[in-house]
């Protein structure tokens, strides 16, 4: 497995952190996805899942760092800022205390393509992915996570199925992977929360 390993040309700056005030809303929705283990780490220790939001100008995100799913508690120093993206070039700009999630170019498509868009979401949960794969817009098989192919195929999705709509998809050939998004983060969180609890009927809510 090559989970979290970043694929693309991280062009990093070394920062202080933000105050953590910037990252708090961010954070506390972190907290809630890392507490029903859709955001964590495998036995091995690899960590999964990151999430984002709008941050400064336009086109830049804050966004969790590499590395940071299995730590029980966040803060500050665990949350990158990324100021551009080249994705046909394999490219991205960032700069904090860490560098920016492995799935960052992800998060990038979805900003890209959905102005309207402040929050997005991605998480790992087998179940899910399993019973939502083509249920839903589902990125192409040979795509895999944070490449150019993964963003091409976000793209695609965006322009030609009802994923605007939907606001969720699967990601094939990223075992587990589903992305949630919206025009805030309580908006992305609920749209992943009824199919969770389809497949956790025991909890309840």
């Amino acid at each position: 497995m090559d989970e979290g390993y970043i694929k693309f040309d991280a062009r990093w700056v070394k920062t202080s952190p933000l105050r953590d005030e910037a990252v708090a809303e961010l954070n506390s929705w972190r907290q809630k996805l890392y507490d029903l283990e859709l955001i964590g780490a495998y036995e091995d220790g690899i960590g999964y899942g990151n999430i984002s939001r709008r941050y400064g100008p336009a086109g830049q995100f804050l966004i969790s760092g590499s590395a940071t799913g299995n730590f029980p508690l966040l803060t500050a120093e665990h949350y990158a800022i990324v100021t551009k993206v080249d994705a046909p070039h394999n490219r991205l700009w960032c700069e904090g205390p860490v560098v920016a999630s492995s799935e960052s170019m992800s998060h990038a498509a979805v900003y890209q393509e959905c102005p309207w868009v402040n929050g997005v979401i991605h998480v790992h949960h087998l179940g899910m992915w399993e019973a939502l794969l083509h249920q839903v817009p589902t990125t192409d098989k040979s795509a895999p996570y944070g490449s150019p192919e993964m963003v091409a195929s976000i793209v695609q999705l965006m322009r030609e199925t009802d994923l605007k709509e939907r606001k969720i998809f699967v990601m094939e050939g990223h075992r587990e992977g589903i992305f949630t998004f919206g025009a805030s983060l309580e908006e992305a969180f609920e749209v992943l929360m009824p199919y969770f609890r389809l497949n956790n009927k025991s909890l309840l809510f």
